[in-house]
């Protein structure tokens, strides 16, 4: 009569059967981890950068506008942001380059400056440019559409 029950060579391939799940499992857990984390960490980077660049719309000076500030951002880095601020054929219209550098505590997770590019109508920043010159060239182009339709 035969005894029932497993061989050991059974059991043993049952063990790594069981130990090589147990291993992509977790590895699994792990990267969804880490996913979680990463999607925290790119929401605040958002935040900070939306930040900085409500402080720049806020800035009635030119000059400070361009000079830009820095902060200590809730991640626990520091935001560094400055702008390059050039005047249009417009009058009170201004083409601005904010970059926003967000340097991590960590070197590692470091990440590239963020670099916007939009048009921003502040009249504050008109003083020095001759925005009479610029207004009266915006009427002289009204009138000679006017006149090119019936």
């Amino acid at each position: 009569m035969r005894a029932r029950g497993f061989t050991l060579l059974e059991v043993l391939v049952a063990l790594a059967v069981f130990a090589l799940a147990a291993v992509m499992l977790g590895s699994g857990y792990i990267n969804v981890l880490n996913a979680y984390e990463s999607a925290r960490r790119g929401h605040t980077h958002e935040e900070d950068i939306s930040f900085a660049r409500a402080q720049l719309l806020a800035e009635p000076d030119r000059n400070k506008a361009e000079q830009g500030d820095d902060f200590d951002s809730a991640g626990g880095g520091r935001v560094t942001w400055h702008s390059k601020i050039e005047p249009t054929a417009t009058a009170d219209l201004f083409q601005v380059t904010f970059t926003c550098e967000i340097a991590e505590t960590n070197v590692r997770l470091r990440q590239p400056p963020v670099t916007e590019t939009f048009m921003l109508l502040r009249p504050t920043w008109s003083e020095g440019i001759d925005t009479s010159k610029l207004r009266q060239a915006a009427k002289d182009r009204i009138v000679e559409l006017r006149k090119k339709t019936p």
